[in-house]
């Protein structure tokens, strides 16, 4: 993952309502949430509920797919796996004792 895509992920989840959107759609897992229920168990108006997605869309961490008059929500998962190993790749790099620990394994 390149150094811009992962600060501008961790940009828009920088936001609390997006990072609530975010963690609400990942507890939902696969299946999604439509965006009305989302609305609801957010209690947050649906034009700041649309304002959050499309920022969370632009950066690739969720989608939506619109099944017949209905907008379901998914996180996506690669991406945010992506990102999560993305912040540990480096872990320890530049320390002596972790070098040592991962060439003895």
């Amino acid at each position: 993952m390149k150094i811009d895509d992962a600060a501008a992920r961790l940009e828009a989840l920088g936001n609390p309502t997006r990072l609530r959107i975010y963690r609400a759609l990942v507890r939902a897992g696969h299946a999604g949430m439509p965006v009305g229920r989302l609305q609801d168990r957010l209690r947050i108006p649906a034009s700041t509920l649309s304002h959050h997605v499309k920022a969370l869309v632009s950066v690739g961490l969720i989608s939506q797919v619109r099944e017949g008059t209905t907008l379901i929500c998914h996180a996506q998962y690669d991406t945010m796996q992506g990102l999560v190993d993305f912040l540990a790749a480096e872990c320890c790099a530049d320390e002596t004792e972790c070098k040592e620990a991962k060439t003895a394994a």
